[in-house]
């Protein structure tokens, strides 16, 4: 086990990725963990992460100074690395040239974390701060043009710095680099699979529910999926799960459901017909962050209501994943900037007076595919493209209403079918179009027309942490933008968005 500190990184869950694909179970925690709480987690090591701050300036963040008292090999990257420095008796100034990007490794030492690794190599810089003074024990290990300490090590008592990041795939040999650290300096082994993870999690499942009956509130998406059939395998008909239409659902989305979990796996399944009144509270609501808080509120009340009609239910649970929680509150253990809210984090209402069970909580949403192939659910299930909780609502720019749903299921279901048809589905992270709120001229049958506007939203990812536009085939594009506007009613004009996040989302909403 390796426990991340993270002050702040916009890369740590990459961090935490990059132990994992070397089958090592880790866990990110903020500056605030106690050390008392890290010697009960018993790491083989700890990686500190990079972070935003300047490790001099006032409220830096800093995690206890006895970390390095423990014993074990510890990992500093970027500020993580700054704050050893520092902490440790060392000196860290403002440079005079800050570095973003590439630059050139130069390792003057190849044993211990570089061991194996060329001695000059591509690393990514994201730095205004660097190393003026080394603490007593230290060795520079690598340099940059730019940057004299690159790298430093003190090999006895199992410390290393790098100024660089090695979890990005910009520095070529990151990988060798953090598996020197895992398997040469901490001596970890590969215990991490899907397989132990289900072991060990349906026995953790059937201690904290015992006989009491479990209620799961299904989406029919990847993650409350493949928890609903963990928690089938664990503890069987003691689960209920409740789908609830909230009318900003795609095309077919409810048979999908119903076939797939009440007819194939066999689950307990209560469909929940709520449309009416979701669209009732949206109507008008244009501020995509209050779509979110509607929805997420008028479901707990659905879903509620629904709970209450099943006799002696006592947990409820989620398939929160561990990207959910982490953004979800800041490196500083306290609320994070909100870019969207996640609407299954955050506990739960008072009134629901259930416990919490959230059988995902530490995996990435790449080893919850893997834990549905190793639960041997179908590819259409496991590799479903994700679909936000709030629905073709936050993909409605603007007010929600049924003629404007009515318009985007169809345009949706067009570019689903033909991204089918090309064999692009299961390459894609996401494909969606999006209903603007604007109207343009057109020309259809020799009528001047004033339709409605169709966005079209392709992209590329491994873990949506960052995504770039899909270069779909032109031939394929102008095959679905002709059928949006001879079959979709109220269209005239289908446009491709050709952003990529950052600095879009790939959302609109």
């Amino acid at each position: 086990m390796i426990l991340i500190i993270d002050f702040g990184s916009q890369y740590n869950q990459l961090i935490a990725r990059r132990v994992r694909e070397h089958q090592v179970y880790c866990e990110i925690e903020p500056p605030g963990i106690s050390v008392k709480s890290i010697k009960e987690l018993a790491p083989e090591g700890i990686i500190l992460s990079g972070g935003p701050a300047s490790i001099y300036a006032k409220g830096a963040p800093r995690t206890d100074r006895d970390i390095f008292n423990l014993g074990i090999p510890i990992l500093g990257i970027c500020y993580g690395m700054q704050f050893m420095m520092e902490t440790l008796g060392g000196k860290v100034i403002g440079s005079k040239k800050r570095e973003y990007g590439f630059a050139e490794l130069d390792i003057k030492e190849q044993g211990g974390i570089f061991a194996g690794v060329e001695t000059k190599t591509p690393c990514w810089m994201s730095h205004g701060d660097s190393v003026g003074q080394l603490p007593e024990g230290f060795v520079a290990t690598a340099s940059t043009g730019n940057t004299q300490v690159a790298a430093a090590e003190d090999a006895s008592r199992r410390f290393y710095g790098l100024q660089f990041h090695p979890e990005v795939a910009h520095t070529k040999e990151g990988r060798k680099i953090i598996a020197n650290f895992l398997f040469d300096i901490c001596r970890c082994e590969k215990s991490w699979s899907m397989k132990s993870f289900i072991e060990n999690t349906v026995d953790d499942i059937r201690a904290q529910v015992g006989k009491e009956k479990v209620i799961l509130g299904l989406s029919g998406g990847v993650d409350s999926s493949v928890a609903a059939v963990l928690l089938h395998k664990a503890i069987g008909r003691q689960l209920t799960c409740v789908f609830v239409d909230n009318g900003v659902l795609r095309a077919n989305e409810v048979k999908r459901v119903i076939d797939m979990f009440k007819k194939y796996l066999q689950i307990n399944l209560r469909v929940v017909r709520a449309g009416e009144v979701f669209l009732k509270k949206l109507k008008g609501v244009v501020d995509p962050e209050r779509k979110r808080k509607i929805i997420g509120r008028t479901f707990i009340e659905v879903f509620d209501r629904e709970a209450r009609k099943i006799k002696g239910v006592k947990l409820l649970a989620q398939g929160t994943l561990y990207p959910d929680l982490i953004e979800s509150r800041s490196a500083f253990g306290g609320p994070s900037v909100v870019i969207k809210s996640h609407h299954n984090v955050g506990g739960l209402p008072k009134t629901m007076k259930l416990k919490l069970i959230e059988p995902l909580k530490h995996l990435f949403k790449d080893e919850v595919r893997l834990l549905g192939k190793e639960l041997s659910l179908p590819d259409d299930v496991v590799w479903r493209q994700p679909f936000p909780g709030p629905g073709l609502a936050v993909r409605i720019i603007g007010d929600v209403t049924i003629q404007r749903l009515n318009v985007l299921r169809k345009a949706d279901k067009i570019l689903l079918d033909e991204i089918r048809a090309a064999n692009l589905y299961y390459k894609l992270w996401q494909s969606f179009t999006v209903l603007l709120p604007l109207k343009s001229v057109g020309i259809m049958g020799d009528q001047r027309t004033y339709e409605n506007i169709v966005a079209i939203r392709a992209v590329t990812s491994d873990d949506a942490m960052t995504a770039d536009w899909a270069r779909l085939p032109h031939d394929l594009l102008a095959r679905v933008s002709n059928r949006i506007i001879n079959e979709v009613r109220g269209v005239n004009r289908v446009v491709y968005d050709i952003s990529s996040k950052p600095p879009s989302t790939i959302e609109w909403e």
